[in-house]
């Protein structure tokens, strides 16, 4: 995992430590990455907070990604600025590479609260899994959620697909492993895959699992599929099985983009794919093919699926 360079269409900012406010850019111009540790700054966090919430315009703040020091900051800090923090529409919580922590040990919040903060926010990126739920009945402004987990908790994507999020049209979910708190299934993600409670929903991404042979039959007849313009099944252990599944199934001719790299295909299923939708325009990711010792797999339970992995585990 990598720190983000772009974030909500703005540069990523860094607050340097120690920073005049005269030499900071117009508080809406960039999102503000706020960060302490090995590798940035020996300021003491509070201090360092301290000092940006006071020099920084935060009514013209747009986005916020928060990073290493900020992962250990109380959410309520962040909630108790709502007043001020009036222009947010984008938040990044734990923007961590993993020699600051492995994905699988982030620990996150309820993000209840956050969501019922800031009404206006419009795009929410969360990196990290370990404890995360998503009890929110309903967010009328969220356009964009994307879950970054090496094992999100089957709650929290129960919560997720059931939340009525009217103006969502974006959504990626890393399910991940179940060796890391993970073990989401089909059934879970129902209203999800029937595009219930999210009539604005464009692009779906589940992505990052072990069971995308799964998904991708369950996707193969989701009524959701008709209205998304791309879909990613990305990051996972999608084998022959599930593209037989995603061909035989309802046209996916209408995609702008189909993302399935990180995958297990053979050859000629890729063949396939690329035939039956790059002439109808579909851009067609089949990147990142692994093919070690591919004729040698053996899919039973004992070998754990013959070797197969997800992109992003611990």
């Amino acid at each position: 995992m990598q720190h983000v360079e772009h974030f909500h269409g703005l540069p990523v900012l860094t607050v340097p430590p120690y920073t005049p406010a005269t030499e900071l850019p117009d508080a809406g111009s960039v999102a503000w990455r706020l960060c302490t540790g090995p590798y940035s700054s020996d300021e003491d966090y509070e201090d360092y907070w301290d000092r940006f919430i006071s020099t920084v315009e935060l009514e013209r703040v747009r986005a916020l990604v928060l990073g290493h020091g900020a992962h250990y900051m109380p959410d309520q800090a962040l909630i108790d600025l709502s007043s001020r923090l009036v222009g947010l529409e984008a938040l990044f919580l734990n923007d961590l590479e993993d020699d600051e922590e492995m994905i699988s040990s982030i620990g996150q919040p309820d993000l209840a609260p956050l969501l019922a903060a800031f009404p206006g926010l419009r795009e929410l990126a969360v990196r990290g899994g370990d404890g995360l739920d998503f009890p929110v009945t309903g967010h009328a402004g969220l356009r964009s959620l994307r879950i970054e987990s090496g094992g999100l908790p089957p709650e929290a994507a129960e919560h997720i697909a059931a939340a009525d999020l009217p103006s969502l049209e974006r959504i990626e979910l890393w399910l991940g492993e179940e060796d890391y708190g993970g073990g989401t299934t089909v059934e879970q993600l129902a209203p999800l895959l029937a595009g219930e409670r999210k009539p604005a929903l464009r692009h779906l991404g589940l992505q990052n699992s072990p069971i995308q042979d799964e998904l991708a039959a369950a996707i193969a007849s989701a009524p959701v599929v008709p209205r998304l313009t791309s879909l990613s099944l990305s990051m996972g252990t999608l084998s022959d099985e599930g593209a037989e599944a995603l061909l035989h199934g309802q046209p996916l001719t209408h995609l702008k983009e189909l993302d399935l790299s990180h995958h297990f295909l053979s050859e000629a299923m890729m063949l396939r794919i690329w035939t039956a939708l790059e002439p109808a325009g579909v851009r067609v990711n089949l990147y990142g093919r692994n093919d070690r010792e591919y004729d040698d797999w053996d899919d039973d339970e004992e070998s754990g699926g013959g070797g197969r992995y997800i992109a992003v585990a611990e």
